[in-house]
């Protein structure tokens, strides 16, 4: 049975915890509201961008931009770019281990093809790095101080291995923001740019009629030059934002869940010093009234 001072010394150390814990959640608290707000400005933009560039997509030919490409390359032997986004630090309950176990099983259902990875996060690319992959991209220490340009130099990245013909597609990875309670990994195609079927327009009737079509000013090829490099990185930042505020979530909360766990160890442990104490009493009590006793 441990002493008195062995738990008073216990309960002053989980009080310490509980401190830093409650510390740590009001400053993932402040840091969410700041990164909520930073991507509920972008998502709209970013969602309408994917769905027109989609839509003009699939209007056009594939030929006509290199980001367009679906490679014709057989699936088997083919390189697939996966960037997988983490965070730098823990303390975040299963935030990091959710995105690396998904794309552990994106790896594995790719058996059949190489895959490449770019490593967003210290925590994927201290998991990653000492597995053997190829390490094509990596970056620490980027959420510290998240801007465009980090999503420009990544896209940039997934870029030039796409078009130079090094990897025939890129996927992302990483934790999309839903609600303070609820982060969900999500895996989503980068390039080549998905391309909606074209679809009858409202008006149209079914089985006839001309679908929705566009008009280019200027032409198609010199459109897409500067908007489909430009979606890439948009759609970059936007897992960014995602991913950076899904973190700060996830840590208020296992935080908070670390707080309120100190807090009923606290209890316990006081309320098993008590009974400690209250026991060593009645001993001294007993051995005082039969040392009495025994005088009589």
């Amino acid at each position: 049975m441990p002493s008195l001072l062995d738990i008073r010394r216990r309960i002053r150390a989980v009080k310490s915890t509980q401190q830093i814990t409650k510390a740590m959640k009001m400053v993932a608290a402040s840091k969410l509201r700041r990164a909520q707000e930073r991507i509920q400005q972008a998502r709209p933009f970013a969602t309408q961008m994917l769905r027109v560039l989609n839509s003009v997509a699939g209007r056009v030919d594939a030929a006509s931009h290199p980001l367009l490409d679906e490679r014709k390359t057989p699936l088997a032997g083919g390189r697939t770019l996966l960037f997988v986004i983490t965070a730098d630090r823990g303390l975040s309950g299963s935030f990091n281990a959710n995105v690396i176990k998904a794309a552990s099983v994106f790896i594995t259902e790719q058996a059949d093809r190489q895959v490449v990875l770019g490593l967003v996060g210290r925590r994927g690319r201290d998991y990653f790095a000492r597995r053997g992959f190829e390490v094509k991209y990596e970056r620490v220490n980027l959420f510290a101080k998240l801007q465009f340009q980090d999503a420009h130099e990544i896209a940039q990245t997934a870029i030039e291995a796409f078009t130079s013909g090094d990897v025939d597609s890129v996927h992302l990875v990483f934790n999309e923001f839903k609600s303070v309670m609820t982060q969900r990994v999500v895996v989503v195609p980068l390039l080549p740019i998905p391309r909606d079927a074209i679809e009858a327009a409202p008006g149209d009737q079914a089985g006839g009629g001309a679908s929705t079509d566009y008009l280019y000013e200027p032409a198609p090829a010199q459109l897409f030059t500067t908007l489909l490099p430009t979606h890439v990185e948009v759609q970059v930042y936007r897992a960014l934002l995602e991913s950076n505020a899904a973190f700060f979530a996830a840590q208020m909360t296992a935080m908070d869940a670390a707080t309120k766990n100190s807090g009923e160890m606290i209890e316990s442990l006081t309320l098993y010093m008590n009974k400690v104490r209250q026991a060593a009493i009645t001993r001294e009590i007993i051995e005082v009234v039969s040392g009495a006793q025994v005088q009589r």
